[in-house]
Order: structure tokens, then sequence, then C-alpha cells
């Protein structure tokens, strides 16, 4: 039976992975966060030295580096010859570096085939900003969450993050290439002023609504 994908996208800090991870649990799937894919090719690059303004060098990178998908405790995770970044990853540099890295075209068809090829782990809920408007765009399970502005500040600001939130929004949705977009046929929560717990009890059950029987 081909493994069923729920697609998480939205803007910056509009709870997607808190939210992904209490679906996935609630439900039995396995967990996918895109953006860490993102991040560990930054930090190879700035760990390479490599440029991240150049798109060619930064290609040739993600072609040539010995990469693994693993997946622990239901969580899908990129290794890098086999070790995976965890806190190197969360770090300032690194989420600077990020949006030069998934703006590149070929460093974005890499990732496709990467993240498509998850469905060998099984039924997935896989988060990002391209989930259902490029990666699965056939799911039939696509939500796109979003927050107001100053919502979406006060989270990042309680991490400990200090983020140009509305630069950010402008970056993803003007890139060339698979920009951040509402997917065709994706429900759209506002969850400003709702807890990750509310958000993610109204999308649990939105899916079981739908879901096969045998999937449940």
């Amino acid at each position: 039976m081909t493994p069923i994908v729920i697609a998480i996208d939205g803007t910056s800090a509009s709870g997607k992975s808190t939210n992904a991870k209490l679906i996935s649990k609630a439900l039995g799937f396995t967990y996918v966060d895109t953006g860490a894919m993102f991040r560990t090719l930054a930090w190879f690059c700035l760990k390479e030295q490599i440029d991240i303004h150049n798109p060619k060098t930064v290609t040739n990178a993600c072609r040539k580096w010995k990469t693994t998908l693993d997946c622990v405790d239901g969580h899908v995770r990129l290794l890098v010859a086999g070790y995976y970044p965890s806190k190197e990853i969360r770090t300032a540099e690194t989420s600077a570096a990020v949006p030069y890295i998934a703006a590149i075209p070929k460093v974005r068809e890499w990732m496709k085939d990467i993240q498509r090829s998850c469905t060998r782990f099984g039924n997935l809920v896989m988060e990002g900003r391209d989930i259902g408007s490029a990666i699965f765009p056939e799911t039939n399970y696509k939500y796109y969450l979003d927050a107001n502005l100053a919502e979406r500040e006060r989270r990042r600001q309680a991490e400990g993050v200090h983020e140009d939130l509305a630069q950010r929004d402008h970056r993803d949705s003007q890139r060339a290439t698979a920009p951040l977009m509402i997917p065709l046929g994706a429900i759209v929560i506002n969850n400003s002023g709702l807890s990750a717990e509310e958000t993610s009890i109204q999308i649990i059950a939105h899916i079981k609504k739908t879901l096969p029987q045998n999937s449940q």
C-alpha cells in the first residue's frame, strides 16, 4: 500500500515542527523535518568553508557529500558520513546561512529526491515550506500554518532566537524555485492565540475523518 504523507507547511515560527511532532506521535506516523535537512547542508558548507553565496560550489558539495537517511524513534534524520549534527544545525550561524542554501534550484532538486524517498519508512508527517506544493503535491493531506507577525516573533524570542521574520517571509515567498505558498487544496490554520495542542487537535480531528480505516 502506498504510504500516506501528511504535509505541514507554513511560515517561520508558525508551529510547524511542534505540531508535526504531536501529529506524528498521535497517529504513529514517522516524522520528517525537511528544514533540518537544509540546515545540515548549510552546516556542512560552513564546516568545509564552502562559499554559501556561490550556487555552483554549493551544488557541487550537495552532489558529492556522503549522506544517508536514518530513522530513529520515528524521526528521520539526514546523516553526513554517519553523523547527525543535532546541535550544530541549530546555531545562529547555521540559521543565517540556510536561506542562501535553500534558494539554489539544484539543491532543492536534490532535496526533493531525498525527501520523497522518505516514504521507505512508511506513513509520514512531513513539515517544511514546500511539502504540499512541490515535494508531495499529490497528497490529500495538506495543512498550511500561519500566525500574525507579532505572535511569531514572540515565539522566536521565547526560544532565545532573534530573527527578522518579515524579511524571511519575503525571501521565502519571492525565491524563484519552490517559493513559500499555500498549496493547492491545503487547509489554512491561523493559530495566533492557540497553543500547539489546540492546533494539532484541529488537524488530527480532520485527518481522522478522512484517513483509511486500516491506517489509523
